[in-house]
C-alpha cells in the first residue's frame, strides 16, 4: 500500500509540513495542504486534544500521516525539532507564548531551519488587549460585525455553524499565507513568521461590504440591504412541504425571469422600487408556500431565473450538478467534499483516510530520515 503523505500528488508534492495538532482551522488548514500534496506530519498529543471526534472520522485529518510525541516530555521539543529542521511549514494553534514555553517557537525553529514558514493560527492574534483569552469562532466574528450581519432584523443574529471564522477567516488566510511565504523563502531562503488571526480573516471577508458601507450604498443593520436578506429577490422561501428555496435573482434580466415563473409577473414592482420590497416578500412568500420544493425546483430547472432548493448535508452529494462533478468522493465508507480546487496538471485526490493518532511513526521515521523519532514512541 503507497504511503499517502508520500505520493507524487498534487502541485504541493514534495513539500513538507508539521502541524502540531490542535482542534478547527488548524486541522483543516493542514487537510487543505494535504490534499494539494504535501507531506503533512500532524504531531499528535499522548492525551488527544479537546473537542475532538473518532479520529477514525475526523476527514480534516485526511491525506496525512500522525506521530505521537508529548512536547512536556524531556526530549518532546527535540523531536520536533529534528522534524523542522527537515521541513518546510509548521503550522501551530496554541496561545500566543505557548509554543515558546514548549520549546518549539519560532526563534527555535528557525534556529535549527532558517528557510522555515511557521504558521500561526489563532482566534485573535499574538498581539492585542485580547490575544490571551480563550475564543471560539462564534465570539471572532461577533467583534468583526461579520456575525451582526447575518440573519433576520427581528430575531438574534443567525450563528453560520463555524464556517466564517474558523474556516473562511481563519484556515484559509493560514493556507494563503504559508504558501505566499513559502514562495518567499523559496526565493530568498529565508523562513518568517505568519500571524493568520481569524479576527483579522473574518473583518477581511467583508472588505466589500465596508466599501458600500463607506459608499452610502449599506445599511450597518441586518435585513436591510441587497445581499443580506433585505431584498425580497436574494433570499430564502419556505415551501408547501415545510422545505425551502433559495433566490437569488439580482440582475434585472433574472428578476424578470424569476417573476415569470414565479407566476406573479403581473403584480410583481419594477426590478429596483426598494420601496415595496416589504410587499414584493409577501407576494413572493405566499406564491412559494403553493407548491412543494421539489415542484419548484421542477419550475426552475434550467431557467437563468437564479432559484435553487435548499438541501441538506445528506442530499447535497445526490444534486445532479454536484455528482457529474464529484463534488463529493467516498472513502474508507466516509462521504466527503473532494479537495479543491482542481489542476490541469497535477491532479489531486483523497489518497489516504483520516490519519490515526502514532500510525505513522516508523514510516515517518524512515521517510524523513528520523530514527531518534522512534525514540519514546508509544508501543
Amino acid at each position: 500500500m503507497a504511503v499517502a503523505g508520500t505520493a507524487e500528488h498534487g502541485p504541493l508534492a514534495g513539500v513538507r509540513v508539521v502541524e502540531l495538532a490542535g482542534i478547527g482551522p488548524g486541522p483543516f488548514a493542514g487537510m487543505l495542504l494535504a490534499d494539494l500534496g504535501a507531506d503533512v506530519v500532524r504531531v499528535d498529543r499522548p492525551s488527544g486534544v479537546g473537542l475532538a471526534i473518532n479520529p477514525e472520522y475526523d476527514v480534516t485529518n485526511r491525506n496525512k500521516r500522525s506521530v505521537i510525541v508529548d512536547l512536556k516530555s524531556p526530549g518532546g521539543a527535540d523531536r520536533v525539532l529534528d522534524l523542522v529542521e527537515r521541513a518546510d511549514i509548521l503550522i501551530e494553534g496554541f496561545r500566543p507564548g505557548v509554543a515558546e514555553r514548549l520549546g518549539v517557537g519560532p526563534e527555535t525553529c528557525h534556529a535549527r531551519n532558517p528557510k522555515l514558514v511557521y504558521g500561526r493560527m489563532t482566534g485573535w492574534g499574538q498581539e492585542g488587549p485580547l490575544a490571551q483569552r480563550a475564543g471560539h469562532d462564534i465570539a471572532y466574528i461577533a467583534l468583526t460585525g461579520t456575525l451582526g450581519m447575518i440573519g433576520d432584523p427581528d430575531e438574534p443574529p443567525a450563528v453560520p455553524a463555524n464556517l466564517v471564522g474558523d474556516y473562511a477567516g481563519g484556515s484559509l488566510y493560514l493556507v494563503v499565507g504559508v504558501l505566499a511565504a513559502l514562495h518567499h523563502a523559496r526565493a530568498t531562503g529565508t523562513g518568517q513568521v505568519v500571524d493568520a488571526a481569524i479576527v483579522d480573516g473574518a473583518a477581511h471577508l467583508a472588505s466589500m461590504i465596508h466599501g458600500m458601507l463607506a459608499a452610502g450604498g449599506w445599511q450597518d443593520r441586518r435585513g436591510a440591504n441587497l445581499l443580506d436578506g433585505g431584498c425580497p429577490y436574494y433570499g430564502t422561501y419556505e415551501t408547501a412541504d415545510g422545505q425551502y428555496m433559495a433566490v437569488g435573482a439580482l440582475e434585472r434580466q433574472f428578476y424578470e425571469e424569476f417573476v415569470d415563473l414565479l407566476g406573479i409577473k403581473d403584480e410583481a414592482p419594477a426590478h429596483k422600487d426598494v420601496s415595496r420590497w416589504g410587499e414584493l416578500r409577501e407576494t413572493v412568500a405566499a406564491r412559494f408556500r403553493t407548491r412543494t420544493r421539489d415542484e419548484w425546483t421542477a419550475v426552475f430547472e434550467g431557467s437563468d431565473a437564479c432559484v435553487a432548493p435548499v438541501l441538506s448535508l445528506r442530499e447535497a452529494p445526490h444534486h445532479p450538478h454536484l455528482a457529474a462533478r464529484g463534488t463529493f468522493t467516498d472513502h474508507g465508507g466516509i462521504t466527503q467534499p473532494a479537495p479543491v480546487p482542481r489542476f490541469s496538471a497535477t491532479r489531486t485526490s483523497v489518497r489516504g483516510g483520516p490519519a490515526q493518532p502514532g500510525a505513522d511513526t516508523a514510516d515517518v521515521a524512515r521517510d524523513w530520515d528520523l530514527p531518534d523519532l522512534l525514540k519514546g514512541s508509544p508501543e
